[in-house]
């Protein structure tokens, strides 16, 4: 068994991972969080014990690190005793966290693919740009390198693996939505770090349709979605880690990531973006100075963390699978709601967190107890989804199905 985690980022997602870690330490063991701003990371560990999160007695640390060192991520994770990582950080952190735990043999887990800084909606294919170039250096390691295991990525993988284990012969398609159902009472907001989730929209978007590659703009085809629980949604096709991922490993022809706007987020991300607000080319002022506006949109926004005692409403992800089973046509989606007023009462987080963060943690478990541990790097739809959907039930965040006129909760051995 391995044990030990150390969690790296003190955002709202890290929060949520710090708070399922700590209720499940008798598994994990002891729980470091690292963060370039160690106050962040001692608010959660405050918030850990306020809320009683702990399961058994473990120490339970904040560290401060710059995650972009490879060299000093790679000391604190040998200083800690660590072996298995959580990089809840920024996307541009990944390489660096992996090459760290590579060199130091600690397993590996993130919720998103890698960002290169200087490169907007990179062209496909994603992985294949940095994680996978590092699958063979992962399997002489003998390191562990679970990619993507948040929600979307992530449990949404583990869907599409259900999926084509036990419910289909032949999968024809896989639509993936993401609907966000609550509000948070703010003007204007991102649920995530600002200049991630701009960055995803900003340039051509992607999706894998008749077995290649399918190039639009951003909010050019929308399709509005009867969900359970949250009903009609207006979700727009857009480009997503895990449509690379499972086009390629599953061999699905046709593959498609759908996220739900608002008209009045596409309107001011519209202005946004028009008056060169969300570039991130420097440019400077009349006064001399160099900034990148969208760094500077960024720091006028509000925290994402900050949204989540106000947030109220729900959350619904999942799969729309369509196929064939026995000689006849099937169609299934496979999907998890999530509640933001609860995800808060348990863990200071909203429901965006909640999702991203509940999977991370439960990939640690399974790490630790072996079912996961698999010395090698791999995407989620390459694990037993079993195991992980199962334990997700249990810790927060269970799965349901709707087939026809049918809407039922799905059990796991």
């Amino acid at each position: 068994m391995k044990k030990n985690v150390l969690i790296i980022g003190a955002g709202g997602v890290a929060q949520v991972v710090a708070h399922k870690c700590a209720q499940n330490n008798d598994v994990l063991g002891d729980i470091h969080i690292a963060s370039r701003t160690v106050a962040k990371c001692r608010q959660i560990i405050d918030s850990i014990h306020e809320k009683k999160s702990l399961k058994t007695d473990a120490s339970i640390e904040a560290h401060a690190l710059d995650a972009m060192d490879v060299e000093a991520t790679a000391a604190l994770i040998r200083r800690t005793g660590c072996q298995i990582v959580i990089n809840v950080g920024s996307a541009f952190l990944n390489m660096s966290v992996l090459e760290a735990c590579i060199a130091t043999g600690a397993a590996y887990i993130d919720t998103a693919i890698h960002e290169d800084p200087s490169k907007i909606c990179e062209t496909p294919p994603w992985y294949a740009n940095y994680e996978w170039k590092r699958r063979e250096a992962c399997a002489k390691a003998g390191v562990t390198a679970i990619l993507g295991a948040g929600f979307d990525p992530g449990v949404v993988n583990a869907y599409a693996k259900l999926a084509f284990d036990d419910y289909f012969d032949r999968i024809d398609s896989i639509d993936i939505i993401d609907i966000n159902a609550g509000s948070h009472g703010r003007y204007f907001a991102t649920n995530f770090d600002p200049e991630i989730n701009f960055r995803e929209f900003t340039g051509q978007v992607w999706s894998w349709q008749d077995s290649k590659w399918t190039s639009n703009k951003m909010f050019e085809v929308g399709h509005e979605w009867d969900l359970p629980v949250v009903g009609k949604q207006k979700a727009y096709l857009t480009g997503h880690d895990e449509v690379h991922s499972l086009s390629q490993l599953l061999g699905i022809p046709n593959v498609r990531f759908w996220m739900g706007f608002g008209d009045h987020y596409i309107n001011v991300f519209t202005v946004l973006k028009n008056l060169g607000l969300l570039s991130e080319q420097p440019v400077k002022t009349a006064e001399g100075l160099e900034v990148v506006p969208l760094k500077v949109v960024k720091a006028v926004l509000p925290d994402p963390a900050s949204l989540a005692p106000t947030y109220a409403g729900k959350t619904c992800i999942g799969d729309l699978v369509k196929g064939e089973k026995d000689g006849k046509p099937r169609e299934v989606f496979i999907y998890n709601v999530a509640d933001h007023k609860e995800a808060y009462e348990e863990t200071g987080s909203q429901g965006i967190s909640y999702t991203a963060g509940v999977p991370a943690a439960a990939a640690a478990m399974l790490v630790a107890t072996g079912a996961w541990d698999v010395g090698k790097m791999a995407n989620v739809e390459e694990l037993p989804s079993q195991p992980f959907l199962g334990l997700l039930n249990r810790i927060g965040l269970p799965t349901h199905i709707r087939e026809g006129e049918t809407d039922k909760p799905v059990s796991f051995s």
